[in-house]
């Protein structure tokens, strides 16, 4: 057993003081050396916690939302239910069109949100969840190739799941499993700036689509031409934009879109 050990399991306590003080002092040796910007480790030392209060669409808690992201969005993790975002966005567009999920509506749930979950099945529908690698879901399925027949689902949620994936096969398997009447709810991260989506085959390594698409699981930057690939796959769609006071009461991300798609005549 070496000192550093032994001296652990003597005194426990003592050591775990030792220990983060050595850190925190490592931790600043390592600012001063880097020449960090203090006034934007201030900033958010400041903000992390939250710059004003907020509620929660999804849970109803009001108080201060925690930062989250990297680098971090302000105010964008509830610290109830832990919603971010995109996930209070969806909640206040149902909540507010309670037409969408007409009782007894068959719901299938791509990748999801606990937060979106608990919603959903608070409502009086047919409500199943997948994802082709976890096992806390109802259905094993695979997005670009999926194992039901035609026209089953009145309404398919996918939020964050097409930027991940081939996209044009998963809106054809997506446009084939919903019914004649149906909607797919669908929102993913934009660029809105960029006139074109950003995407290359040949990047196939995590740290390399880290530094390409801003995620090491993702394979292309949405641009403005989403909606055409939406309208390409055989879609019609209308827009919901996070905006003005709500977005501001909510802890919305301003200019946030759900694109909700149906199937073109």
């Amino acid at each position: 057993m070496d000192i550093r050990s032994g001296f652990r399991n003597a005194v426990p306590g003592i050591y775990g003081r030792v220990s983060r003080s050595y850190k925190t002092v490592c931790l600043f040796g390592d600012i001063l050396h880097r020449e960090v910007d203090l006034g934007l480790l201030r900033d958010v030392v400041k903000n992390f916690q939250g710059t004003s209060k907020k509620e929660c669409s999804l849970c109803g808690f009001t108080g201060f939302f925690k930062a989250f992201g990297s680098p971090p969005r302000w105010d964008a993790q509830c610290p109830s239910c832990g919603s971010l975002e995109r996930h209070r966005l969806l909640a206040l567009l149902l909540n507010n069109t309670p037409s969408i999920l007409a009782s007894g509506a068959v719901v299938l749930h791509f990748a999801p949100e606990a937060c979106i979950t608990t919603l959903l099945k608070k409502l009086d529908i047919k409500y199943a969840s997948a994802d082709l690698d976890r096992t806390d879901v109802d259905l094993k399925l695979n997005i670009e190739d999926i194992d039901t027949s035609d026209e089953q689902y009145d309404i398919i949620v996918c939020s964050h799941v097409l930027e991940h994936v081939n996209d044009k096969d998963a809106l054809s398997e997506l446009r084939r499993i919903l019914k004649p009447n149906g909607i797919i709810i669908i929102m993913v991260p934009i660029i809105e700036g960029c006139d074109m989506t950003y995407e290359d085959d040949t990047i196939r390594n995590s740290k390399d689509r880290l530094i390409h698409f801003g995620q090491e699981d993702h394979v292309r930057v949405y641009g403005a031409d989403f909606i055409q690939r939406l309208t390409g796959a055989g879609f019609q769609v209308k827009v919901h934009t996070a905006f003005g006071k709500e977005a501001v009461r909510f802890g919305l991300f301003m200019g946030e879109k759900i694109f909700l798609c149906s199937k073109a005549g």
